[in-house]
């Protein structure tokens, strides 16, 4: 599984306007498409500036060949989209992560093994 997250950081004068571009825009054109799933938006916390916010997109995609394709049919032409919408006021970059270990897949393996004894 990869874990494909977005930082973005742009003015506070534009926060609002760029989590409801992300919910009415973003999230339903990514869910149509199909590659990628569990889409999520985190306000970061750890960074708090009077005049900027940042945000952290995430999503999961199957494979980095999965990725790959999403990004060439639809990722690129989203940042496009977004930066003409916000006249360049949202930076941000991409980190490709791949799953090692899963808490919650751990819990379940080890309740299924407990249960076999």
């Amino acid at each position: 599984m990869i874990l494909y997250n977005t930082t973005y950081q742009m003015p506070t004068s534009v926060a609002r306007d760029f989590v409801i571009w992300v919910h009415e825009v973003m999230f339903p054109r990514v869910r149509e498409f199909g590659h990628m799933r569990h889409g999520r938006l985190s306000h970061i916390l750890s960074h708090k500036d009077a005049e900027s916010e940042c945000f952290a997109l995430h999503f999961e995609v199957e494979s980095t060949a999965r990725l790959h394709y999403w990004f060439v049919k639809q990722g690129k032409a989203l940042s496009e989209e977004l930066q003409k919408t916000f006249d360049g006021q949202v930076i941000g970059f991409s980190t490709m992560m791949e799953v090692v270990l899963d808490a919650e897949d751990t819990a379940s393996s080890s309740a299924s093994t407990e249960c076999k004894s």
